[in-house]
């Protein structure tokens, strides 16, 4: 496997610029709406003003009216002619122009298309829609919302052993606490958007999506298309988080672009992205934890219920996730979902660790109190090497090398460990922490990797790049594998007509692309080194194994040395490889499944010999006026074990973001809802609060080293949202310390402070 990929300690770790930093920001990097398209028309979404019911007329003069109106698609002119979107677990979903019906506030009721993107909102705003419309069921406890029992999304039984029961009436310690997590919503600066050309039979939709191939498929089967005659572009993606992939409008634009024989575009309103695309659902827990005396747990209970639409059955279910991170005997969880009149909800980063984390970890910061024992200490005491649920033994876990890191930095042991007894004038000071974590997932993938004579490089790839410096991490790949610098090779990606990668969420995306990015170059490096050993020269005779790449050359075991131009063209004007790597432990069909468009073809938290995750621990201060009750949060260290780091430099920075919107998962943001009429009330920027700089403190992050093969060749774990798990309830537990006032519902606000005073 070694000489397959390469040494990961050769390969990675040296902090790199992003090779698409200049793009960015002198605006030449190409947005999926920035693509030139000839004489394009514009679409603008009507949408529904009622929660549940049907649509009886739509009258359309007035809007045909407004100069520029080229077409409006309508359930009475285009239903039927695009089977419904798919919903993000590839269930069903709400509906959009199929019939008359209305399962959700803001669900598409017509398109209106312009010849200017002016003329379109306004005559969309003359589109007059009358409805049958009937009581909504908006939320938990509402009338008429129907309550199911929900299977894992492994479709085995959720996570249980012993007799968690029968443990927790005996223990001499325990805590039953009931948590909730509000809905949220993806507000990427990049809004949603689709534009769709045609030539004859052959669509192209420039879309910033997480799946491109998977993308591909979905539009194909929607519009009865060979996947072939289907391209989707998006070069680069401006935030996606999980809230960017299949989607209900892009159908219709496609279908509005044939009907008039002319490119479409679509931006969808901020306002309008609240519910044409999915969003993080709302979840209330409990938690029932015991222990002995000594903190050892006897008995862990998880509990869930999750809102989804009327026909989905998509549910996070983060109990599959929590009873994993501490030793106990005795296990009992379950989930529920919640059938009600709002869209369907979907993936946002770091799915099922965030909203469950918080009753996990808030849980576990209320037994500490219990016990008068140290949060960090109880945690070190249930430490284990094995997961709780298999008995496999983790691959590697540092989860307490994470906390002695990040509390030695963060000066944890200076802390008073009685709430309230930390002040600062009239500023109370608290001090919390939590565990973070996500499974080590990676995917099959297929990748073209080119070298010429003048020692230069092209990858292909149809990867994502969602900010995250994903051109960095191939180039990076490509440049150490063939020993040739960063700047000498060339990303192509964000195009379907690329070699297939599954989708970009997960954390799998660095451990895809590089694995197969290195397998591509290990065979440039296996030709050459063939080729060399059977010519005259200084290889010849020797075994190719024994060559490598190095420096713009290839490198003999005992020093001999050979120009790549010579190596290169020994073989032809150029090298090109097309590679594929299926992960060990995914099955035989895997790759064959993600060049069909299947995204689900994880390997998540380890094989059938152990468990994979990525660990760590966060610390954060807070400081809450003794009057107002405004929380401030001055500063947070958060360490992380994340395996082989491909670009600490990058990596750094996903850290980071993790934390900040686990920060505002705790203090700001939430979606607000209007329970009788199922409706969104903040859907803008100006209402849907989240931190700016003056919210965002001083923020370290520490990188624990953390070697790891037996997860994957290279040992990379991904990184991209473990940093927001756990950070809500580090700060529910900082916020505890500093006021004594236990606030199990979030986001944390002063008005919930007050009530206590």
């Amino acid at each position: 496997m070694a000489d397959t990929f390469g040494d990961p300690k050769q390969l990675f770790g040296k902090p790199t610029p992003r090779i698409d930093g200049k793009a960015k920001v002198t605006g030449s990097a190409r947005f999926a709406s920035d693509e030139p398209v000839g004489n394009p028309a514009y679409a603008y979404l009507v949408t529904s003003r009622i929660a549940k019911g049907r649509v009886t007329a739509i009258k359309l003069d007035a809007a045909k009216a407004v100069p520029g109106v080229l077409d409006i698609l309508t359930h009475g002119n285009v239903g039927g002619q695009a089977k419904p979107a798919k919903a993000a677990d590839g269930g069903p979903n709400t509906p959009t122009l199929d019939s008359d019906q209305v399962m959700h506030d803001g669900q598409i009721v017509a398109v209106v298309i312009a010849d200017t993107y002016e003329a379109a909102r306004e005559a969309a705003g003359k589109v007059a829609v009358t409805y049958a419309a009937e009581t909504p069921s908006a939320t938990f406890g509402s009338k008429g919302v129907k309550v199911a029992s929900h299977k894992s999304r492994s479709g085995k039984p959720f996570p249980k052993k012993g007799d968690a029961a029968r443990a927790y009436r005996a223990a001499p310690v325990k805590v039953d606490a009931r948590y909730s997590t509000p809905p949220q919503h993806h507000n990427a600066i990049e809004l949603f958007t689709s534009t769709c050309e045609w030539d004859g039979d052959h669509l192209t939709v420039y879309e910033p999506t997480q799946a491109m191939w998977g993308s591909k498929a979905a539009i194909a089967a929607q519009l009865g298309l060979e996947p072939e005659n289907v391209r989707v572009v998006g070069r680069y993606i401006g935030g996606a988080f999980g809230g960017k992939g299949a989607n209900a409008y892009t159908a219709w634009v496609a279908i509005a672009a044939k009907r008039l024989n002319r490119p479409v575009k679509l931006v969808v309103t901020r306002e309008q992205g609240f519910t044409v695309r999915s969003w993080r659902a709302e979840t209330r827990q409990q938690v029932r934890i015991s222990a002995g005396k000594d903190g050892r747990l006897t008995s862990f209970f998880h509990s869930g219920q999750e809102v989804t639409s009327r026909p989905s059955q998509y549910a996070v279910a983060g109990v599959e996730v929590t009873p994993r991170m501490y030793a106990c005997p005795n296990i009992d969880t379950k989930v529920e979902v919640v059938h009600a009149d709002r869209p369907t909800p979907g993936f946002m980063r770091a799915p099922a660790e965030t909203p469950y984390f918080f009753g996990l970890e808030s849980a576990m910061d209320e037994l500490a109190w219990k016990l008068n024992m140290d949060p960090v200490e109880l945690r070190r005491i249930n430490d284990t090497r094995d997961d709780p649920v298999t008995g496999l033994p983790f691959s590697t876990r540092s989860l307490m090398q994470c906390y002695d890191a990040a509390a030695a930095k963060f000066g944890w042991s200076q802390r008073s460990a009685k709430p309230g007894s930390m002040t600062d004038a009239d500023w109370l000071i608290g001090y919390g922490c939590a565990t973070a974590t996500y499974p080590a997932n990676v995917a099959p993938a297929a990748a073209r990797l080119t070298l010429t004579p003048d020692g230069k490089a092209v990858a292909a790839i149809a990867g994502h790049e969602m900010g995250t410096g994903a051109y960095t991490v191939v180039a990076i790949t490509a440049a150490g594998a063939l020993g040739i610098p960063v700047d000498k090779v060339k990303v192509l990606m964000g195009d379907s007509d690329l070699p297939p990668l599954t989708i970009g969420g997960g954390s799998n995306n660095a451990a895809s692309k590089a694995h197969v990015v290195a397998k591509a170059a290990g065979e440039i490096r296996k030709r050459l080194a063939e080729a060399a050993v059977a010519a005259n020269g200084p290889f010849k005779g020797l075994d190719p194994a024994t060559l490598t790449l190095k420096d713009g050359k290839l490198l003999g075991p005992s020093g001999q040395t050979e120009d790549l131009k010579t190596a290169v063209s020994r073989v032809g004007s150029l090298v090109e490889v097309y590679a594929e790597n299926n992960p060990e432990g995914l099955p035989p069909e895997a790759m064959a499944n993600t060049y069909k468009g299947q995204t689900a073809m994880l390997r998540g938290g380890g094989r059938k010999d152990h468990s994979a995750f990525s660990f760590g621990a966060h610390f954060v201060e807070v400081r809450v006026h003794r009057l107002t009750r405004e929380i401030r949060v001055p500063r947070v260290v958060s360490a992380f074990a994340g395996g082989t780091i491909i670009n600490p430099l990058t990596a750094y920075s996903q850290y980071m973001g993790g934390v900040i919107w686990g920060l505002s998962a705790a203090l700001f943001e939430a979606t607000d809802l209007h329970q009788a009429q199922a409706r969104y009330v903040n859907n803008d920027l100006a209402g849907y609060v989240i931190p700016v700089n003056a919210d965002t403190p001083s923020i370290d992050v520490i990188m624990v080293d953390e070697p790891d093969n037996t997860t994957n060749p290279l040992g990379i774990k991904g990184i991209g949202e473990i940093g927001i798990t756990g950070m809500n309830a580090a700060v529910a537990n900082a916020v505890y310390h500093a006021t004594g006032i236990r606030v199990r519902d979030l986001p944390i606000r002063p008005e919930k402070l007050l009530a206590h005073a």
